[in-house]
């Protein structure tokens, strides 16, 4: 189903008039651009509106011409109505509430006499054109943090790392809302190892969630210089709990389950391996698209899972981390966020026959 006939079928289910987006992640998911000026807001310059007929965006007149020229890829540019406002005069959401004035409508930031939708459901599964643009993210995210991660040295520091991350993302077109870097001290004290300046030391977790048109992307890499002898074990350890988690989406989503029973799998592959209790230490992941977590799983969610879809599961055990973001149709399980110029181990899920070739640790010298 693409995306108008989407909203279409949400107008008719709710009895609504129009539905509009202001967020940035909605905003490209309907048009193919980006609406961000300053990312310390919530909602960006424009809004996306549609009323089962027409696409209407309105803005203020600073921004205008370059929405309408350079912003709206999967939209033809002379069928959209542009709506401008002084950018003195008012607000995106009061120029919103203007135009649908006696109508019922929904808009995704707080717009009083408004309603609220949450467009995550609406995003799922993903459209061919998101699987595309989905292969090419993924693929450059990997082979850019790849590439930085062959020229480590044990004596760099977490910051310089993240920099030189962010550069060569930045390098392909690619944002980075997320960049972990954790050496060897502070990976096994945190999960979240936001960069300091500490130095890597024996090895390094580098993680990062990137975003291109509204789609992101998340992997992890494994470095060691010299390693501890629990390393590659711990590691092989998260990887087959994620592929067991990779298993358990593709039957899921098959027999109409939900992330609930995706998480019970997650439990299970934990306790088989001898770590049970370790999913309660960090969250395992969920649903990837538009957003860096559609929904993350927990015990007895009930969100639905469905193909095609993203998902990137990222389980640890302390020390360790298998993540990569992985494209699940309903007979095909594809890693996306995976390139053939790092070293692979083979990865069998608990209780199934699936296995997979997930990154393995790079080992260089120190």
């Amino acid at each position: 189903m693409n995306k108008r006939a989407r909203l279409e079928r949400y107008l008719d289910s709710a009895d609504l008039d129009s539905v509009w987006f202001a967020r940035p992640n909605a905003f490209a998911w309907l048009t193919g651009g980006n609406n961000v000026v300053d990312r310390e807001t919530d909602a960006g310059v424009a809004a996306v509106g549609y009323d089962g007929s027409d696409v209407r965006i309105v803005t203020n007149n600073i921004e205008a011409d370059r929405i309408r020229a350079e912003e709206i890829p999967d939209l033809e540019a002379e069928a959209v109505s542009f709506e401008r406002f002084p950018w003195y005069a008012s607000s995106l959401g009061e120029a919103i509430a203007a135009r649908t004035d006696g109508e019922r409508a929904a808009v995704d930031i707080d717009v009083p006499g408004l309603e609220r939708v949450d467009p995550t459901a609406l995003r799922q599964p993903l459209t061919e054109q998101d699987i595309e643009r989905y292969r090419q993210l993924s693929g450059q995210t990997a082979s850019a943090v790849e590439s930085v991660c062959r020229e480590l040295r044990a004596e760099d520091s977490e910051h310089e790392v993240a920099s030189a991350l962010r550069v060569a993302l930045s390098a392909r077109d690619i944002e980075a809302p997320v960049v972990l870097v954790g050496g060897s001290d502070r990976a096994q004290q945190y999960r979240h190892y936001t960069p300091t300046e500490a130095e890597l030391g024996d090895y390094a977790l580098v993680s990062v969630t990137t975003q291109r048109a509204g789609l992101h992307a998340s992997c992890t890499r494994t470095v060691a210089f010299d390693p501890p002898s629990w390393l590659e074990d711990r590691h092989g350890i998260a990887a087959r709990v994620e592929t067991t988690a990779l298993a358990a989406t593709q039957e899921a989503a098959f027999e109409g389950g939900t992330a609930g029973d995706v998480f019970e799998s997650i439990q299970h592959a934990y306790d088989a391996l001898g770590h049970d209790g370790e999913w309660e230490r960090h969250h395992q992941g969920g649903a990837a698209g538009f957003a860096g977590r559609e929904w993350i799983a927990t015990p007895d969610h009930e969100a639905a899972v469905t193909t095609p879809m993203a998902y990137a599961w990222n389980p640890t055990v302390q020390g360790a981390k298998s993540e990569g973001t992985v494209l699940v149709t309903e007979d095909e399980i594809e890693p996306l966020t995976s390139t053939a110029r790092w070293p692979t181990t083979t990865a069998r899920a608990v209780d199934d026959e699936l296995k997979l070739e997930r990154p393995a640790v790079l080992g260089l010298d120190d």
